[in-house]
């Protein structure tokens, strides 16, 4: 009979041993019912080298089995060849899916930026701080969004006070006055702030730190701005807007894919007719400009179970970015809109995007497709647009930016169908602006004033 040949441990020899093995002294089928210890331990170092070698050859192949197991359980990414092609960095761990790593790189980055959602503050109020903030603020001194940083029992944060308050040089008492106080902070929220606020650094040396109390600083951008030197830093209230205009985003993809003016004209004409609509899961969102507001629509996108496509300038930021299918850098826009059922523009206004979505790329058009644009208007070309919605090349577009604001009442955009239109409010809720004048007072004055990197750094030459 075939001996039973389970495994079991050897107890003396620290390795396995096979039952029913004539090694086995209790399995032993020898006449003797004595085990000699000096002839076990001469005998034994063989068969440990011989077990040993077989125990090791099988852990080598179950180590290997359950390596090509994980291997096949990991998702696939795609990622844009053509952005490899033209000199960025190939995948690497922290460029895979979301994982532990590529969590914890993608949090890392986002630490340098605040979004109301999901950041937490940080509290700096031990110690002492390590300068004052003298700050003069270009704002409309009747302003009650900035009560927090002006207002009547403004709690500002220590080491911390405002000088002067002015939409202009003049009105904060003139340049010899504002010398005088020797300012280092300038806070900017009056939309005609690009002349005085390029006046104010060329001739206060002192200014080490601009906050716009915008997302956007198309407003204040000039060569005087741009040409402040490493010593200015420039800060923005980015993410303080990103998820009203996100829920916009997703209300518009569904305004054309539920085709609700039709719902309206029915109701209007009492008439119960029943037609098909089409279903945002499994469509795809194409995002122009994939920053706080580009990821915070991608984000609700993924919850509809929709694909996302990103369009960036630099594409590397967001190979580990769970909300984002595939990323391309600005030489494949055509790529994106050929993809794209959905077309969202949320990209800054800078010299580069400037008419970036003219009559070339409108022709690149998915068949049916719709733009959303909740950047700013003049990024796209107006006229060609006009001409793309009328002739069907686009199905639509969804519009709360213009090239001209107000839009002027003999615009055709007025009379197309095909358009939704908003006043560039949809990121107007009761709270914004006085959100972000209280972001800028309790999350960067403290970090400035202790010397700390400053949240929501803007690069003043690129624009954003």
């Amino acid at each position: 009979m075939t001996a039973d040949r389970r495994w079991r441990p050897l107890e003396s020899a620290g390795t396995w041993e096979e039952e029913g093995s004539p090694h086995n002294r209790r399995a032993s089928t020898s006449p003797s019912s004595t085990f000699h210890r000096t002839s076990r331990r001469a005998n034994t170092l063989p068969l440990v080298a011989r077990r040993m070698r077989r125990t090791g050859t099988r852990c080598i192949f179950l180590l290997l089995s359950l390596l090509l197991a994980s291997a096949a359980a990991l998702p696939f990414v795609r990622l844009d060849r053509s952005a490899f092609a033209s000199g960025l960095p190939p995948p690497s761990q922290a460029q895979l899916p979301p994982s532990a790593s590529s969590t914890a790189i993608s949090d890392s980055m986002s630490s340098r930026y605040w979004n109301r959602e999901t950041s937490v503050s940080t509290d700096l109020s031990g110690g002492p701080y390590r300068r004052g903030a003298r700050i003069i603020c270009l704002s409309d001194p009747t302003d009650a969004n900035n009560v927090a940083l002006y207002g009547e029992g403004a709690a500002l944060p220590p080491g911390v006070g405002v000088l002067a308050v002015g939409a202009t040089v003049e009105e904060m008492g003139g340049m010899d006055t504002l010398r005088g106080l020797d300012p280092n902070v300038i806070f900017v929220s009056h939309p005609s702030a690009r002349a005085p606020l390029a006046e104010l650094l060329r001739s206060l040396p002192g200014i080490k730190y601009v906050h716009a109390r915008s997302a956007g600083i198309d407003f204040i951008t000039s060569d005087g701005l741009a040409g402040s030197g490493d010593g200015v830093i420039l800060t923005n209230a980015k993410g303080c807007f990103s998820s009203t205009l996100a829920e916009y985003s997703m209300m518009a993809c569904s305004y054309f894919a539920k085709d609700l003016p039709r719902l309206l004209r029915n109701k209007g004409n009492k008439d119960w007719d029943r037609y098909n609509v089409l279903e945002l899961r499994g469509s795809t969102l194409g995002v122009i400009g994939y920053g706080d507001i580009g990821r915070a629509t991608a984000r609700l996108a993924k919850a509809y179970g929709m694909r996302v496509v990103a369009l960036r300038r630099h594409p590397d930021r967001s190979y580990a970015d769970p909300c984002c299918d595939v990323v391309y850098g600005p030489g494949d826009i055509g790529r994106l809109m050929r993809e794209s059922d959905y077309v969202l523009i949320a990209a800054p206004l800078t010299d580069a995007t400037r008419g970036l979505v003219d009559a070339a790329v409108l022709a690149e058009a998915k068949e049916g497709a719709v733009l959303i644009n909740v950047g700013r208007g003049p990024i796209v070309d107006e006229e060609a647009l006009i001409v793309a919605l009328r002739d069907g090349t686009l199905k639509g577009a969804a519009l709360d930016v213009t090239a001209v604001e107000p839009l002027p009442t003999d615009s055709p955009l007025w009379e197309l169908d095909n358009v939704l239109l908003s006043p560039h409010n949809m990121d107007k809720t009761a709270t914004f602006l006085r959100e972000a004048t209280e972001m800028f007072v309790n999350e960067n004055l403290p970090r400035f004033v202790h010397e700390k990197e400053l949240l929501n750094p803007v690069d003043k030459k690129a624009g954003y």
